[in-house]
């Protein structure tokens, strides 16, 4: 259950952050400074007979929450008012776990029946690994507390974003989108030596390798997702790709309808920018039953190839049925396409432009202060 209540007159040197509380949105939990497991000046006193937590347990865990229980002695538990929750980012092994005492990671929770609901997007992060700590308390009548030793610390690690984040995130690129442009090829910049390789080595092929660690923080595509990145955004003036790319001088040229077609599905994979005006909208395309398509299906929202406001394959009718294709003006799009692709299916030419290496997003950090492309959960 949720935590159900705030202990908002904490008086003790483990509150001195009392004030603060009232513009939490969660009004069951109390951030505090961290502090020692014992008091320095005697206002919070040890009572040997308060309860140690024993066998923490860690459950449900999401981005930005977390159900937390333990076992208990039955004496003194009735005298428990309070848990004390010291929840820390993971340093390293070698870390003082009050190391960072401007830091305020103390919970300080009401006592309810266990398990109780951790959750604030202030406090936790996605993929990101934790270290918890639990004492129980006993409120006096002067306000200072009775307190237990801390328990064992326990290690756990956040999970990816939602279906249900992952909407938010749709929904926000939705917004700046814009309007659609036709295209007719996807295209892939590289070095010279990655195309050597992949006909030398790889049966003229270019295979699917691990998306980096590139965008959203808890993008659940990041070092898991295998796929082949392509571009498709075209020059407003020309129609055509740039001439211009931060990847390489040679690049790869395809038919968009070899890559995405009635046979394809298409899904939104995430949203960011890189503390510029530039923003960058994921999507994958994955054949229909492919092990690509297996996965997104469990962890991306999909999108209709024929009606979103990203990239679109339609029948034109007025053109026999021959497939045409729109991609969204104003964002970046990069396309994920799962599967191995062989060279034999399109031409590679050297670019006649520069390579602006300032603009790769190769593992970029997603700027956590963007309005326009950030939702209430950890970045």
């Amino acid at each position: 259950m949720e935590v159900p209540g705030l202990a908002h007159n904490i008086t003790s040197p483990l509150s001195p952050c009392e004030g603060m509380i009232k513009d939490l949105s969660l009004d069951a939990i109390q951030l505090c400074e961290r502090d020692g497991s014992k008091s320095q000046d005697g206002s919070i006193s040890e009572m040997e007979e308060l309860p140690v937590p024993q066998n923490i347990k860690i459950s449900n865990i999401t981005c930005d929450s977390f159900k937390i229980c333990w076992d208990m002695e039955p004496r003194s538990k009735e005298r428990i008012t309070h848990y004390f929750i010291d929840l820390n980012k993971k340093e390293n092994k070698n870390s003082n776990k009050f190391k960072h005492k401007d830091v305020p990671t103390k919970l300080v929770a009401k006592a309810v029946p266990l398990p109780m609901t951790v959750r604030g997007h202030w406090f936790l992060s996605p993929r990101t690994e934790y270290t918890v700590a639990v004492q129980t308390a006993s409120k006096q009548t002067d306000g200072d507390y009775a307190i237990s030793e801390w328990s064992e610390i326990i290690e756990f690690c956040t999970a990816d974003y939602s279906t249900v984040h992952l909407n938010q995130l749709l929904e926000k690129a939705e917004v700046i989108a814009g309007r659609m442009l036709r295209f007719s090829v996807f295209y892939r910049n590289q070095n010279k030596e990655y195309f050597d390789h992949a006909r030398d080595a790889q049966e003229n092929r270019m295979l699917p390798s691990v998306k980096d660690n590139s965008g959203s923080h808890g993008s659940p595509i990041s070092g898991k997702l295998e796929g082949i990145f392509f571009s498709c955004n075209t020059e407003f003036n020309t129609g055509k790709p740039p001439q211009d790319s931060p990847y390489g001088r040679h690049r790869f040229e395809v038919g968009a309808d070899v890559l995405f077609n009635p046979d394809t599905n298409l899904y939104f994979g995430d949203f960011y920018c890189m503390y510029t005006a530039y923003h960058y909208v994921i999507l994958v395309l994955a054949p229909k039953g492919s092990r690509g398509d297996d996965f997104c299906k469990q962890r991306l929202p999909a999108l209709d190839i024929t009606n979103n406001r990203f990239l679109t394959c339609k029948q034109d009718e007025d053109a026999g049925g021959s497939l045409v294709f729109h991609h969204a003006q104003d964002v970046i799009l990069e396309v994920i396409y799962t599967e191995p692709l062989d060279l034999a299916l399109g031409t590679v030419a050297e670019i006649s432009g520069h390579q602006l290496m300032s603009l790769s997003t190769v593992n970029a950090k997603k700027d956590p202060s963007c309005k326009t492309c950030n939702i209430s959960v950890g970045r």
